[in-house]
């Protein structure tokens, strides 16, 4: 909403200049910031919102299915009954099948163990730990071990040196030399490595490869490796070129991020707002409702408002909250109604993405989605950020679907996205003994009536990850 706000002075100052005037302030009200919260919520985050809200607002609850509320809790007999024969159908079912021929009680056991471990994640510092336990050290080798655990990075690298390590534990340089070399012995191997050179060396010094090829050249051409400059490598090393190249293969397989396994980002979990399923060639939009649990104002609230022996305070007390309650309750709904609408109008235009994946993608901005569904283009914005959809080519994030694109000679559009993907199609196709260059995927891409500039060549194929051409070649 607009306010206008007057400018008065306060306070007057000799040889200072007071101005009287109007101007407008753009002020946003708490309703309006709470909706655009709810609006900008993806599913685990809302749910979150709404547990907050019926803890301040207590005439809010959530509806109980009619079933729920009618069942009985008087009679538990009649549940263990239930559990009861359902366990034995499914035995029944299970022997009847041969699921438990076989199984010994070892399996069970391992069975049991695997499942009960799937819910315990491990952090690396705790894997580590449990590790240490097994290694005989001293009090004062335990804080330089707590030293060296609590400064591993996210790759599992050790970010400060074995002087600031010294320094850290007011430790001799000597015993935190030795016990980095005991948690360096542990596993995943290559932990607490100081560099990449460092990491790759451990690993190759634990599967028996401390005078080889590939540990010569990770200890003294690291850089050139990066670079592929094999004829290099093969020139310092005395060999062919044929062995550099296989020696790099082997390398490759090696892990730079000894901590990977351990990283946060393998516990994030991707929840869709969105799903699209195809029922013979119509897709319908659906959204996930899991995580918005309907809500409702209490009729004990509004028979309690209704009371005329409450006292003022007390009637308007209610009536706010009710009031804050109904207005919640259709910012939700609003919000539903608007992430569905965006979703269907993004399946309609983007028809060919659900039915031949990325190189169907068309250009689309989000004015054309505002002006289609009748919002603003930063309603749609914010209705889209964090929110996934989940289709028949996989999971995506919404904001996916919005690129712009090039008209192409025969006078249709092809999108950012399936130009960068036809890139790393030529990419992967080329013959890598001569790999092409940006000019040749320039050229070939003209032929397609594509027309790019060679920088735009370059800037889709660094987007991609993808080396330039006199780095991709092999021998």
């Amino acid at each position: 909403m607009r306010k206008q706000v007057l400018c008065l002075p306060s306070t007057y100052m000799a040889g200072v200049e007071q101005n009287l005037g109007l101007s407008l302030q753009q002020t946003l009200s708490p309703q309006m910031q709470q909706s655009l919260q709810l609006l900008q919520a993806p599913a685990l985050e809302l749910r979150a919102l709404v547990a907050q809200e019926l803890q301040v607002n207590p005439v809010l609850e959530e509806e109980v299915p009619e079933r729920e509320e009618n069942d009985s809790d008087d009679d538990p007999d009649h549940d263990l009954e239930e559990v009861s024969r359902m366990d034995e159908e499914w035995r029944e079912y299970m022997a009847q099948t041969g699921a438990y021929e076989g199984r010994s009680t070892d399996a069970e056991e391992r069975r049991e163990f695997l499942f009960n471990s799937l819910s315990n994640s491990v952090t690396l510092q705790q894997h580590l730990l449990d590790q240490l336990t097994l290694v005989e050290l001293n009090e004062d080798e335990r804080e330089v071990a707590d030293a060296i655990l609590g400064n591993l990075n996210d790759a599992g690298l050790l970010e400060v040196s074995v002087t600031e390590l010294c320094g850290l534990s007011n430790q001799r340089e000597a015993t935190v030399e030795r016990v980095l070399h005991e948690i360096q012995s542990l596993d995943p191997v290559g932990i607490a490595a100081r560099n990449l050179c460092e990491c790759l060396t451990i690993q190759l010094n634990r599967i028996g490869k401390r005078e080889s090829l590939e540990a010569r050249i990770v200890a003294n051409q690291l850089d050139l490796l990066l670079r592929r400059r094999f004829p290099d490598i093969a020139r310092k090393q005395g060999v062919g070129v044929g062995d550099v190249q296989a020696a790099a293969d082997f390398i490759s397989t090696l892990e730079p991020r000894p901590a990977r396994q351990f990283s946060d980002s393998t516990e994030q979990v991707v929840n869709a707002d969105v799903v699209v399923e195809d029922y013979e060639g119509e897709f319908i939009v659906s959204l996930v409702n899991e995580n918005v649990p309907a809500l409702r104002v209490s009729n004990y609230y509004k028979d309690l408002l209704s009371e005329p022996s409450n006292r003022g305070e007390v009637r308007e007390y209610i009536r706010d909250k009710i009031k804050g309650g109904r207005f919640f309750i259709k910012c939700i709904q609003q919000r539903q109604q608007t992430i569905l609408s965006i979703a269907r109008e993004i399946v309609s235009r983007q028809e060919d993405f659900f039915k031949v994946g990325p190189s169907g993608l068309h250009p689309m901005t989000m004015n054309q989605i505002a002006q289609a569904v009748g919002v603003h283009e930063t309603t749609v914005s914010r209705a889209i950020n964090g929110k996934y959809m989940m289709t028949p080519q996989g999971m995506f994030e919404m904001k996916y679907f919005f690129t712009p694109g090039y008209q192409t000679a025969a006078g249709g559009d092809m999108s950012n996205e399936s130009v960068r993907r036809s890139i790393s199609e030529l990419v992967e196709k080329e013959d890598r003994r001569r790999p092409l260059s940006d000019q040749a995927i320039l050229q070939i891409l003209l032929e397609r009536g594509i027309p790019l500039a060679r920088r735009t060549v370059a800037k889709y194929r660094e987007q991609l990850g993808l080396l330039p051409s006199h780095l991709r070649k092999t021998f």
